[in-house]
């Protein structure tokens, strides 16, 4: 945070940074696991950060969160257990529960992070905490991951490969992830900004790639993000998962009845092609 009590200044990355107003600051401290701050921002709403670095803001938290969910669960057609790692504001949680799912598990390390995101931040998770259909445990997810099996989806909201986020990156969480999966599952993971986080980029889809025989990425763009677009790592050992037809995916986003506001299906099959620099 800047000195300046007015400003929030995130300085994720070498040689650059940027700055958002505070309009009001809702909360500021720490939990057991990093630091949290929530303020209002005149553009974006209200806006989460951690450790620095900038989390999600109301105003387009819906592009990140329906790109991660949506694209997944849409490729897969049938899938009836998610399992989220991560996602302690309840956005991944939200869109998952939009499908026919029986039961969508969602494992964060840091309760005291969901409490204060239902509190300050009630409109991003809405009431998916609160659904049947929810499981969350409060715990760390490359454990659960060990002996974790039978999901259809997997999906991994992490912050970046520093702090307690760095397990959810290694050889070994991946290669947990592929035993997870039920067959012809499918792993989706947040892999950062490209322009500016290229080896975040490389090593996701290096460890990706030693672990599934189809490994790749997609793409899309969220403002609050700094720096182009944002990458979201892909995995499965059904490579025919990423390459749905745009009628199947059309029927499967009308009879899932969804209400998108970046998701449609040709958003959808778009996002797999890639700028140059991304490879």
């Amino acid at each position: 945070m800047a000195d300046d009590p007015l400003w929030f200044t995130e300085t994720l990355h070498t040689g650059v940074s940027q700055r958002l107003a505070i309009s009001r600051l809702v909360h500021q401290g720490r939990t057991a696991w990093q630091d949290v701050i929530v303020f209002d921002n005149p553009i974006f709403g209200r806006v989460v950060a951690l450790d620095g670095a900038l989390q999600v803001t109301e105003r387009d938290e819906f592009i990140y969160h329906e790109m991660l969910a949506h694209v997944p669960i849409l490729a897969h057609g049938t899938a009836r257990r998610v399992l989220i790692v991560g996602g302690g504001d309840g956005g991944i949680l939200r869109r998952c529960l939009m499908h026919g799912v029986s039961q969508v598990t969602m494992v964060e390390i840091d309760g005291e992070f969901v409490r204060l995101m239902r509190l300050h931040v009630p409109s991003i998770g809405g009431d998916a905490f609160d659904d049947a259909r929810t499981r969350l445990v409060i715990g760390d997810g490359a454990e659960f991951m060990r002996t974790a099996r039978d999901f259809d989806v997997i999906i991994v909201d992490s912050t970046d490969p520093t702090g307690p986020g760095a397990v959810l990156f290694s050889p070994e969480f991946y290669a947990d992830c592929k035993r997870a999966l039920a067959p012809g599952g499918v792993l989706v993971t947040q892999s950062g900004v490209p322009f500016l986080q290229p080896e975040e980029l490389r090593l996701v889809q290096a460890r990706l790639g030693a672990a599934f025989a189809d490994a790749t990425c997609y793409q899309a763009s969220v403002p609050t993000y700094y720096g182009g677009a944002m990458a979201f790592g892909w995995a499965s050992d059904d490579a025919g998962l990423r390459r749905r037809d745009l009628a199947t995916l059309t029927a499967r986003h009308r009879a899932a009845g969804l209400a998108t506001r970046y998701y449609t299906p040709e958003i959808h099959q778009a996002a797999f092609v890639l700028p140059g620099y991304f490879t």
